[in-house]
């Protein structure tokens, strides 16, 4: 398992939203352009870049999510108590 990960996301309210994103995103759609548009968290102006982080650095449904993910494969809908997260691992280490 990574030490770390370097991650975007997009957080939405609603699972339907999630899944509506995830069909813009397996037809080209940019990841950050999406992020920027709909993302509810203020790392949506980034393009949702959450930066680097660690294991227990986040909350456990969307730590697990993270640091199982691929490197540049999509996952989600996550649910939280924050919404629904996609989530893009960008890098890991």
């Amino acid at each position: 398992m990574a030490k770390s990960v370097k991650a975007s996301h997009i957080l939405v309210s609603s699972e339907k939203d999630a899944n509506n994103l995830i069909a813009r995103l397996n037809k080209g759609e940019n990841f950050a352009d999406l992020a920027k548009r709909f993302s509810k968290c203020p790392s949506g102006k980034k393009g949702g870049d959450l930066g680097w982080f660690r294991p227990g650095d986040m909350v456990p449904e969307f730590d697990q999510a993270a640091f199982s993910a691929e490197k540049g494969v999509v996952v989600g809908p996550v649910k939280t108590n924050f919404g629904y997260h996609l989530i893009l691992v960008t890098d890991q280490k």
